[in-house]
């Protein structure tokens, strides 16, 4: 019976130590998230890609700010051609009045106030509202998120109703 103590240390102390080490894990993956190179770096203005992607969504768009680049060359780590590209999708975007209490309101997507998961790309700070009151849900993401001719869309769409923004990180896969 004397074995069973010092298993249950042994369990307590991998539990003990093996829960910061998974914390550190998880954050050098997101510090490792591909990020553009900043040579490459151009804020885009530009409605139509955005509305041909998931306007049919959040509705019409009246004013973004919003990088997109291959996650995949911007890593530097392309070394085999591949069929499959990666596009990230990041910004945010004006949606026309009362377009998001239209799209929070919906019963169907059960929006909640929440925090965005991750910071936006350093060129897209300015564009972001400090004080946004964010309110996200993952049906509605679920819900914008099907597949779309020749390409898979993964990622998170944050609504401030008030002000009828938009906050998106989206990522296309291309096959």
């Amino acid at each position: 019976m004397e074995a069973q103590p010092a298993r249950t240390n042994r369990r307590r102390f991998l539990l003990i130590a093996g829960l910061p080490l998974l914390a550190v894990g998880g954050l050098t993956a997101y510090a490792a998230w591909p990020q553009p190179d900043p040579s490459k770096i151009r804020v885009r203005t530009d409605l139509k890609p955005l509305q041909s992607r998931f306007g049919t969504y959040v509705g019409e768009l009246t004013e973004a700010h919003w990088l997109g680049y291959d996650i995949d060359e911007s890593a530097g780590d392309r070394t085999i051609p591949s069929p499959d590209s990666r596009i990230r999708l990041v910004g945010v975007a004006r949606l026309a009045a009362g377009g998001g209490a239209a799209i929070v309101r919906n019963a169907e997507y059960a929006f909640a106030p929440a925090a965005p998961p991750s910071a936006l790309p350093a060129p897209l700070g300015q564009y972001l509202p400090a004080d946004a009151a964010w309110q996200h849900s993952p049906r509605f993401d679920a819900h914008a998120n099907r597949p779309q001719s020749g390409a898979l869309p993964s990622g998170e769409y944050h609504i401030d109703e008030a002000r009828d923004l938009v906050r998106f990180d989206l990522v296309y896969l291309y096959t």
